[in-house]
């Protein structure tokens, strides 16, 4: 078996001859930010992680949990994924969780107040489009290596008497130890009970489906240490964390996030996704290649101009196609944002003008009606941002000067004054 470099791939490529399960842990060691534990940690079972992938007669269970909390997904939700795709690539089973029950209370880490929760139906609608998203990352092909599971499956069934089981497997100091918590308990703002429970049921799904490792970013090291003492509790083999970095942003400044403007959308036009990307500050650069693209980190341009453009390209590349890569190169030499994507004057429409009728006027949808169809079903974005209320009216030609209007994956219009 030969293993030349860290597959992340996204296209259905296996490394090697047959599926290993790794003989070389090389492939695994890119963009890892700690695996956990080592064999010298207090917690440690002596066995490592590369000891586990050389010595198992089986394929590993790779678990990765994403709640829909939000409608899409960034390039920085994007890293953890494509770590399980190198773990798929290596022979082993990738068990993607849909929290659609967490999602409802909302992972707490980090959070200096309350999260809102969401219902069941916001939660379905945001579900609906996870996994095509990420479909370009994993490989959905090969048989046994995925597993597509939602955590309501078992959630939903624990009674009062299981409840009661987790929460007595913790105390409030080690809770409170949680990032997140301490400061707002130092600082008198509200945490409520339900909060609490969100750790122990994420680290239940891996109990659920009897994880070995289970990926995450860097702040999600309490909770998959919780799933370790869940399963040693309920009888199981502690799984192992693999954690990864936060992506920086586009800013350079704060991580990737919708809410601060700095993200590239999955679902973002090729042109939007270039454009964002040829403007990654310098410093940025070689994290952004070792995180998000397959390249070797020894053959890049040298000349940061050209490093930006290349990423730009492999990105869009990667999520599109070579042809939209190419096209997307082209369109930013030639003038800027506008570049492939049609044009729609807003001086054909009478304002106030309620979406719908926007995506009819447009021609991106047949009807009206057809229209709020696609609204209702998740598929119209505005610059990236999906929206989901049929009743959305614009009073201005200003609130819409210069976005994207989409509909599904291929039908794209600038809205120009």
């Amino acid at each position: 078996m030969n293993i030349t470099h860290l597959t992340n791939s996204t296209e259905n490529v296996v490394y090697g001859e047959s599926p290993s399960m790794a003989l070389n842990f090389s492939w695994l060691r890119r963009g890892i930010a700690e695996i956990f534990p080592q064999p010298h940690d207090a917690d440690s079972e002596t066995e490592s992680l590369e000891k586990r992938l050389a010595n198992t007669n089986r394929p590993l269970r790779v678990k990765l949990g994403i709640d829909p909390t939000g409608a899409d997904i960034h390039l920085g939700h994007s890293i953890p994924v494509r770590k399980l795709r190198a773990f798929q690539d290596a022979g082993h089973t990738a068990v993607l969780i849909i929290g659609d029950f967490t999602a409802r209370i909302g992972d707490p880490t980090g959070k200096s107040d309350v999260r809102r929760q969401l219902t069941e139906d916001d939660v379905a609608l945001n579900a609906r489009t996870y996994l095509d998203q990420v479909r370009p990352i994993l490989d959905f092909d090969t048989p046994g290596r995925l597993e597509v599971r939602y955590n309501s499956e078992w959630l939903s069934r624990l009674d009062l008497g299981k409840i009661l089981e987790l929460l007595s497997t913790m105390t409030v100091g080690q809770m409170l130890a949680k990032e997140g918590f301490a400061e707002r308990y130092k600082q008198e703002n509200p945490i409520f009970l339900h909060e609490f429970l969100y750790p122990l049921m994420q680290g239940f799904d891996s109990v659920a489906v009897e994880a070995d490792v289970e990926l995450g970013g860097t702040d999600q090291k309490f909770n998959i240490a919780v799933g370790r003492d869940l399963q040693r509790h309920f009888g199981l083999k502690p799984q192992f964390g693999l954690l990864l970095p936060i992506l920086i942003g586009t800013d350079g400044v704060q991580k990737m996030s919708k809410s601060l403007g700095n993200y590239v959308g999955l679902g973002e036009h090729p042109s939007q996704k270039y454009q964002k990307l040829q403007g990654v500050p310098d410093n940025l650069l070689s994290q952004y290649f070792e995180l998000l693209t397959n390249l070797p980190l020894d053959t890049l341009p040298e000349n940061p101009r050209d490093r930006q453009e290349y990423l730009a390209w492999e990105i869009v590349r990667q999520y599109h196609g070579e042809v939209a890569a190419n096209e997307a190169k082209e369109a930013a030499k030639s003038g800027g944002k506008e570049g492939a994507v049609p044009e729609f004057p807003l001086g054909n429409v009478q304002f106030p003008a309620k979406l719908a009728y926007m995506l009819n006027a447009t021609g991106l949808c047949k009807s009206t009606g057809e229209g709020k169809r696609k609204i209702q079903e998740g598929g119209v974005r505005l610059d990236g941002d999906r929206i989901t209320d049929v009743d959305t009216t614009y009073q201005d030609p200003s609130e819409l000067q210069g976005k994207v209007l989409q509909v599904g994956k291929n039908k794209f219009v600038r809205l120009k004054p």
